[in-house]
């Protein structure tokens, strides 16, 4: 290709994607048609449509089959991790996740995948100080702003310690499983008082993509927590997976 026929695929690409970040474009939008484009930038279908196709492997466009192209709408919800801030949601009776994203003003939902209970796997097994094997209940869950999938989860529990309890059942818990942990009057009565989070950065597999929704070119976040009481016990094991472009973390520590 020759430098004059690529000057109208960069001008569309930086163009539109300027459109795009700038908001002039929402969210949602549909995109001008192949010919409406290719006469506004006196170009061919072809070079529009791959000034098209790298907008949306940079996950800023998708194509919805028989209705077209429009601007993708991506939730984006800011997580800060501090004990402050676990503190006032768990008096406010919210879950972390649905707290937050209520406070910065989106809609957030969690859906159960599945409750059950596996033989714990080494990771889990190690982090839980328990032996690789011993059972553990697991509850899978999918997590969405506005509708859209931004997150999956799989938290892990000692199966002793949570037997019986709401943790163990395939239903949404009011105020979330550390209502049940730190219940004074609940079998468990432990007092939640850190966390340590691992985090790794890579491109999803296939089952990731297709749970989230992601288009191609996008990365993942897995986050890996693992929570401890006050006697420094732990108590839950997060394997969490994230659409890198939907989410911001924000970690705060007190030094003394």
């Amino acid at each position: 290709m020759t430098a004059d026929e690529d000057f109208p695929y960069r001008r569309i690409v930086d163009e539109l994607r300027t459109e795009i970040l700038s908001g002039r474009r929402a969210p949602g939008t549909r995109m001008p048609s192949e010919n409406e484009l290719a006469i506004r930038y006196r170009t061919s279908r072809p070079t529009v449509r791959r000034a098209i196709a790298l907008l949306s492997a940079d996950g800023l466009l998708v194509a919805q089959q028989g209705r077209g192209t429009f601007v993708r709408s991506a939730p984006h919800v800011r997580i800060l991790v501090t004990g402050a801030s676990f503190r006032k949601h768990r008096a406010l009776g919210l879950p972390g996740f649905n707290a937050q994203a209520l406070e910065q003003g989106q809609r957030p939902q969690q859906v159960i995948r599945e409750v059950t209970t596996i033989a714990a796997p080494p990771e889990v097994a190690v982090r839980l100080d328990i032996d690789e094997g011993a059972p553990v209940v697991v509850r899978r869950r999918r997590f969405l702003l506005e509708g859209e999938p931004v997150a999956l989860c799989d938290s892990y529990y000692p199966a002793q310690l949570v037997s019986g309890t709401p943790i163990e059942r395939n239903a949404k818990i009011r105020g979330g499983a550390y209502a049940v942990i730190e219940d004074p009057d609940g079998p468990i009565r432990r007092r939640i008082a850190r966390s340590v989070d691992e985090l790794v950065a890579r491109m999803p597999v296939p089952d990731e993509t297709e749970a989230l929704k992601l288009p191609p070119g996008i990365p993942v976040i897995r986050v890996l927590r693992t929570v401890y009481d006050d006697a420094d016990r732990p108590v839950e094991v997060q394997d969490s997976v994230v659409a890198a472009d939907r989410h911001e973390f924000r970690y705060e520590e007190q030094m003394r």
